[in-house]
């Protein structure tokens, strides 16, 4: 039993709290052999993995940037195509109200002209019936002053130079009559 005392004693001069020596440098081989199998396989393999990552990170941002930057000259393009439109439809609305305005004048031009002419035709067609009217009166006229003159004498005025010029007679002398009365 004294061995066991002794030994209890001698152990009673140690502090419980740190491990023997023999401990403390199995356990650090055990970690440095860990530490070297983590630091030779797992941490290249992890640093692969967060590489990819950071590899598809970056790729990501660099297409999102591009298309963004894509998306914004697109929509530059698209603006400026937008306002040339604009542009061409105000001076093609301008130009077919110029042409409306010109076909317009030339279609009033068009009817005051062939207002003109109908209203011309009409005059030389009253003219022309004015003059056959006033040829038939003048030869009615005539004959119904040589009845009247054949009932007023008496006698027949058969002779047609007679007839002829005693009805130019008359005539001018209702020409000179109708002119002064005209005149006045």
């Amino acid at each position: 039993m004294n061995g066991m005392y002794l030994l209890a004693a001698e152990e009673s001069d140690r502090n419980p709290l740190i491990p023997e020596s023999y401990d403390i440098v199995w356990s650090l081989v055990c970690v440095a052999v860990i530490a070297f199998v983590f630091y030779k396989y797992v941490v290249p393999r992890l640093q692969k993995v967060l590489d990819e990552r950071s590899d598809k990170i970056e790729g990501g941002i660099a297409k999102a940037e591009a298309a963004q930057a894509e998306a914004q000259a697109t929509l530059e393009q698209y603006q400026q195509q937008l306002a040339e439109a604009r542009l061409e439809a105000a001076r093609i609305r301008e130009e077919a109200r110029t042409q409306g305005q010109q076909i317009l004048a030339q279609l009033r031009a068009e009817a005051q002209a062939e207002a003109d002419r109908i209203v011309a035709a009409g005059h030389s067609q009253l003219e022309a019936q004015r003059q056959q009217i006033v040829t038939e009166l003048r030869g009615e006229l005539g004959r119904t002053a040589v009845d009247l003159a054949e009932k007023i004498i008496g006698q027949s005025v058969s002779d047609q130079a007679k007839q002829a010029a005693s009805i130019d007679r008359f005539l001018a002398e209702l020409d000179e009559k109708a002119g002064i009365g005209v005149g006045r």
